[in-house]
């Protein structure tokens, strides 16, 4: 399959047109419109710095449906300690700026430029990206960022500098979903960790089924405050 490159139109091919490791176009930007019209298809931006804008839709997708996540014993006792406090959308750039930082720290590498911090910080603004904070003592300790249409949740990246606090903060984020009627977390890319917090890999066509089911569900905009 060819790799499509975009142009000023927001618009993308089809994602079964993507090559067989997934990639599907390069290039366009980062505005609203686009990323609102590529989370809509299934297709999502992934790429190092320097690179130009990578829009993947892979063969096979990882999520988790709220209703599986596992919770070991150790991670339940943190939970009912309430070794964190969690809120919702208090800190978004906070967030995705220490996402980015961490993980560079780490040596892992990051996709999240600046040019990502600015289109997803707008959708946050416009209420379709949100974020889930534990702060110890305070100090922001870990968390997440994601962007939610209809009843599906595309989680985007998750950060600890304390152990367990992304793990706290999926936790909250998962009982509050359920109680808003979610159908699922779109994680994306297959990682082990994710898989052992009960996360699993689905084909390409039943990922597409669902998220036209999911997107018929009124999105839940604005700020987000946990209620769960």
């Amino acid at each position: 399959m060819p790799v499509f490159q975009l142009i000023g139109d927001p618009l993308f091919p089809p994602p079964e047109l993507a090559r067989e490791d997934g990639l599907l176009a390069v290039g366009g930007d980062l505005t609203v419109e686009r990323l609102l019209n590529a989370y809509r298809m299934g297709i999502f931006p992934w790429y190092s710095p320097g690179e130009p804008i990578l829009w993947w839709a892979p063969p096979r997708r990882l999520i988790l449906d709220p209703p599986d996540l596992k919770i070991s014993k150790k991670l339940a006792r943190t939970i009912s300690k309430k070794v964190f406090q969690v809120t919702m959308d208090r800190a978004f750039p906070e967030i995705i700026t220490a996402c980015s930082t961490i993980l560079r720290k780490q040596g892992e590498g990051t996709w999240i430029d600046d040019s990502m911090i600015r289109g997803y910080s707008q959708l946050h603004d416009l209420g379709y990206a949100h974020s889930v904070e534990c702060w110890q003592k305070g100090k922001l300790a870990g968390g997440l960022y994601g962007v939610s249409l209809g009843g599906i949740f595309f989680g985007e990246s998750m950060f600890s500098r304390v152990t367990d606090s992304s793990k706290v903060a999926l936790a909250a984020l998962v009982r509050q979903l359920v109680a808003w009627d979610f159908d699922m977390i779109d994680c994306q890319i297959s990682t082990p960790h994710l898989k052992r917090l009960g996360a699993a890999e689905i084909p390409a066509d039943e990922f597409y089924h669902r998220l036209e089911q999911s997107l018929k569900k009124p999105t839940r905009r604005g700020r987000w405050k946990l209620e769960a």
